[in-house]
């Protein structure tokens, strides 16, 4: 079987390399050109040949445009990136037999309530990336070829940038942080959602009426100033001298942003753990063990 992953060097696809690899021929590629190759997704037309040229059994989507409150004010190219490269992948998936594994987000719903969002329920985005990425969703089943998509919220990986990260290194410096008390969601780490893929993978190849939309995300939930105060509590046990002494619940009109936030973030996963067989386990064991491997570095 050859793979095709795009985004190799994202969280997600990072840990994807390391899933992916034990499946089959996998052909990794980011922004770059490489052997004729191309995965820049604002390059429609060299996507596109590149897909034929490969010529993969499945398609592994783990580019995408994330800057949130950047595409307020560019809405074409987070459109270009999210809504009509998906679009190119289905088609070129559709034609070839193959099938497209993608990822989308909370971020097509309201954010409103408090119940975890299922995979019917309507879409309402409050965002110009949350409508991006629900065209992408909405070009993929349009386009009737075999997929996975998985909506995911609040991912983090040990490797590069995350919000545990920025959290240690702003209570090393401050004696106060202020952190959001009323957006609630599960942190999911990017090595979750690759070791689901890989399963899931497998299991829609013998399986292919198990194809279609789920909600992948850790167990649990927390808003984010309880993230932060799970992260400085761990910090502190494995002996990390901080200068935080308090951490300050705020709301989030009180740190207005150019995008609006979902509140409910919250994602009910029981379709893709029955479907699959899967038990996903709680947030804070995976953020635990990436936070002691980014500690006893």
């Amino acid at each position: 079987m050859k793979i095709l992953l795009l985004g190799k060097n994202g969280q997600v696809g990072w840990e994807l390399q390391r899933s992916l690899a034990p499946l089959g021929e996998l052909i990794a590629l980011d922004r770059h050109v490489v052997g004729g190759l191309c995965g820049d997704l604002t390059n429609l037309d060299a996507l596109r040949e590149t897909i034929r040229q490969v010529r993969p059994g499945v398609i592994v989507n783990a580019a995408a445009y994330t800057a949130v409150d950047k595409a307020e004010s560019e809405p074409e190219l987070a459109d270009c990136v999210n809504g009509q490269a998906s679009r190119v992948m289905a088609e070129e998936a559709a034609a070839l037999g193959a099938w497209l594994i993608h990822y989308s987000t909370d971020y097509v719903f309201s954010g409103q309530g408090s119940m975890p969002w299922q995979e019917a329920d309507p879409v309402a985005p409050v965002n110009q990336y949350g409508a991006s990425k629900l065209a992408g969703e909405l070009a993929i089943t349009a386009s009737g070829c075999k997929h996975l998509i998985f909506r995911t919220s609040w991912v983090y990986g040990a490797r590069g940038n995350n919000f545990a990260k920025t959290m240690l290194r702003l209570a090393k410096d401050r004696e106060t942080l202020s952190v959001i008390s009323d957006q609630i969601g599960a942190p999911t780490g990017a090595d979750l959602i690759a070791d689901v893929t890989a399963l899931a993978i497998q299991q829609v190849m013998h399986s292919p009426q198990l194809a279609g939309l789920y909600h992948l995300a850790a167990s649990g939930e927390v808003s984010w100033h309880g993230y932060a105060c799970h992260v400085v509590g761990l910090a502190q046990s494995c002996g990390e001298q901080l200068a935080v002494k308090a951490i300050n619940p705020i709301v989030t009109t009180a740190y207005p942003t150019p995008a609006r936030r979902p509140l409910n973030s919250r994602l009910n996963t029981q379709k893709l753990r029955e479907n699959f067989s899967l038990h996903l386990p709680d947030w804070q064991s995976g953020v635990t063990r990436m936070l002691t491997e980014v500690l006893n570095k």
